[in-house]
């Protein structure tokens, strides 16, 4: 089966751009599956309800989150009511969603764990992420699930490549989010985990992360304190294709993916 995973949405341009581009790579590369790490979906940061049921009009079967999934007051009563809208599990203070659901395809069980990091994250406090992964691939097993995919929101590429490397062979996927940048190394790990450090972004490609370049020059210039407004123009979705045996649970190919 062919799982596709889409990185971070930005703002209702993003989703305009998955509205454009999902149904017809559905269709081409005969998807079976999509999660979309939608936490930066609203315009402004962060999720809300109506951003999450456009990306699922368009397509998504389960939307992950990051540290900004808390961040409107809006959907913490959508969080608990949509058991496919995810938050990371590891958000210590967090008391609306969870970041484990089950996806019932009929010939296949998906279980999708959305984790956060915790270096350059410290303003969210969260649990280890290593010992949150080793309680829900257990609880994953428990259930029945024969894949298995990890959504890990991390700033540092180190952490994001730790916790790869020591999930290989006991997860089907793993791929990072949060950074905007998609990372040159889709790979199938020796134990036979499909992986990628960063999936990327899904925004304008004119742009610093998605962030209109002149505000963050300014900020980084000249100490600038201008909020953060998303850029305009042409978009990219960033993602990755990941074909899994579904008997082994193993990956067998990796395609990454950049498209206007």
């Amino acid at each position: 089966m062919k799982l596709l995973a889409i990185g971070d949405v930005c703002g209702s341009i993003g989703c305009e751009t998955i509205g454009k581009i999902l149904p017809s790579l559905k269709k081409n590369k005969k998807i079976d599956a999509v999660i979309i790490n939608g936490e930066n979906s609203a315009d402004g940061n962060g999720i809300v309800p109506e951003s999450a049921e456009r990306l699922f009009s368009y397509g998504a079967d389960v939307i992950t989150g990051g540290n900004h999934s808390l961040r409107r007051k809006s959907v913490l009563d959508y969080l608990d009511e949509k058991p496919f809208v995810l938050r990371p599990h590891n958000i210590t203070a967090a008391q609306s969603g969870k970041g484990y659901c089950l996806l019932d395809m009929g010939y296949a069980r998906i279980a999708v764990i959305n984790l956060m990091g915790r270096i350059y994250l410290e303003k969210i406090a969260a649990s280890c992420p290593f010992e949150a992964a080793d309680a829900l691939i257990s609880k994953a097993e428990n259930d029945g699930a024969g894949i298995i995919a990890v959504d890990f929101h991390a700033e540092a590429t180190s952490e994001k490549r730790a916790l790869g490397i020591y999930l290989d062979g006991r997860v089907s996927v793993f791929f990072g989010t949060h950074t905007h940048v998609q990372t040159a190394d889709a790979q199938i790990l020796k134990n036979g985990t499909g992986y990628i450090t960063d999936l990327g972004m899904t925004g304008p490609d004119d742009s610093v992360l998605g962030v209109k370049s002149e505000i963050i020059i300014d900020r980084l210039k000249n100490g600038g304190k201008s909020g953060f407004r998303l850029a305009d123009g042409e978009c990219r979705l960033d993602g990755c294709i990941f074909d899994i045996d579904a008997k082994s649970g193993k990956c067998t190919d990796v395609e990454r993916i950049s498209l206007k």
